[in-house]
């Protein structure tokens, strides 16, 4: 079978009823359930962040390492010796049939064909947050997900730790009554003196030579044709609307991930800017706050919840001394119930009610949900979190953040990052995926595909 025809017939996702079928004979073959197994595991995007997610799972055999810029994958390599290297994981995916799961660590525009590719196949996937660069490829990936009957988990790993836990237990118990408002906040961008990567750019990136360890229009993915220049990569495309989703993308899927959890919540009915510096057309907002309303769940009552960037810090609650810490001061978030105010660090951690004086006798209730592993309150562990997927594929469950959680929690997210680039109160039909009063609004649930990258939804959706 030619490269071509690779591209164009097997992993068109969403059209290939041929790759439907193999998915199905591929996935009764990898839902392994003898411990003692190692599963064959390959790697999509290795450099950065995914040099850590592979080598986490090292225990396994990982047996093909894939990357389109071999400079940032360079250090990866040593790592595992006998990895078969790829640039190109439709290659990759298509010669090795007998990889059972892939670790996804790309920038954000390129995890929904990615994983797609992966599921059509029947391949177990563990994917970074946000897990797509859009609402529709979050739908398309958590009914994907189910279709295909494969284990998967999106990279926040606080999910995995004892923190978030303890504070779902303390708000189911009452600890601060009926609550109604939350308020969640990152320093990322940056704030003055500090940048994580530029944001409210103007002007277009000139044009560059492609340097020859990188292969550009690989790395372009789904994204629509445009020069290459170093600015974008290897980390700064979090900033460009065409690449990453900016600092909801980087960390609302870690600081919103308590208030999803133990609030259940499901979809809001509205999404709105609050304020906003620095957004352009092409470039995510200097700082901004975010508005997002709730409907009330069960004897749970409709809940406002503000995110915050750039800087951007919510007000101080009542009746807490100015002196008290929120969150773990640039990162974090708090609840305000009826019967007090509860605060929580930037990954769900460190749960605690406020004034300090609260806890000086607070009892903790009885653990009443899974620990995926034995840890301090405090503590986060991003490898927890991968064993957490593995024993889930060896034994034939679901891991803690799968794509039935993590997909629509995503699509929340990602509401947000629509309300940055368009004004005005937006009012959110989710069944049907649209925005009841604003046209302008909906251009921006799904992407306009590159030509032979096409994400379609047919057969799955």
């Amino acid at each position: 079978m030619s490269k071509r025809n690779i591209t164009r017939r097997t992993f068109l996702v969403g059209s290939a009823t041929a790759a439907a079928g193999f998915a199905t004979s591929c996935n009764a073959r990898t839902l392994r359930k003898v411990p003692s197994d190692r599963l064959n595991i390959a790697g999509i995007g290795i450099g950065g962040k995914g040099k850590s997610d592979i080598n986490q799972c090292r225990a396994e055999n990982i047996v093909a390492l894939c990357d389109v810029d071999q400079t940032r994958a360079e250090s990866t390599y040593p790592l595992f010796p006998d990895a078969k290297i790829f640039r190109d994981y439709r290659v990759m995916l298509a010669q090795h049939p007998e990889i059972d799961a892939v670790v996804i660590s790309t920038p954000d525009h390129a995890h929904a064909h990615a994983a797609l590719a992966a599921m059509e196949l029947g391949k177990h996937v563990y994917v970074q947050k946000p897990m797509a660069h859009n609402v529709f490829e979050a739908r398309l990936m958590t009914m994907a997900a189910r279709k295909y009957g494969v284990v998967t988990q999106m990279g926040n790993q606080g999910h995995s730790g004892e923190g978030v836990r303890r504070c779902v237990e303390m708000v189911r118990s009452g600890a601060i009554g009926k609550i109604h408002e939350a308020h969640c906040w990152t320093d990322r961008p940056g704030t003055e003196g500090r940048a994580w990567w530029p944001q409210g750019v103007v002007a277009p990136l000139e044009k560059q030579r492609v340097r020859k360890t990188l292969d550009w229009k690989l790395w372009l993915n789904v994204a629509q044709k445009r020069p290459y220049n170093k600015e974008y990569l290897p980390f700064d495309w979090r900033g460009w609307w065409d690449f990453g989703c900016g600092a909801l993308g980087d960390m609302a899927c870690h600081i919103l991930d308590p208030a999803m959890w133990a609030l259940e919540l499901g979809p809001p009915d509205s999404v709105e800017i609050v304020m906003q510096e620095g957004n352009t057309e092409q470039s995510g907002p200097v700082r901004q706050t975010i508005r997002f309303e709730f409907p009330a769940r069960g004897e749970m009552p409709p809940l406002t919840l503000y995110w915050y960037d750039g800087g951007n810090k919510p007000p101080h609650p009542e009746d807490v001394p100015e002196e008290e810490r929120l969150g773990r001061g640039t990162n974090g978030s708090y609840f305000v119930g009826d019967k007090g105010v509860m605060t929580l660090d930037t990954y769900g951690e460190n749960a605690r009610l406020l004034p300090a004086s609260r806890m000086e006798d607070y009892t903790a209730p009885p653990r009443s949900l899974p620990r995926i592993a034995e840890m301090e309150p405090d503590e986060i562990s991003d490898n927890a979190h991968k064993m957490d997927w593995i024993k889930a594929i060896k034994s034939g469950g679901q891991a803690c953040s799968n794509f039935d959680y993590a997909g629509p929690f995503t699509e929340t997210v990602l509401l947000g990052t629509i309300a940055s680039r368009v004004s005005g109160k937006l009012m959110w039909d989710s069944e049907n995926m649209r925005f009841t009063n604003s046209d302008e609004a909906n251009r921006y649930v799904q992407r306009e595909y590159r030509k032979g990258w096409e994400l379609t939804g047919k057969g799955i959706l």
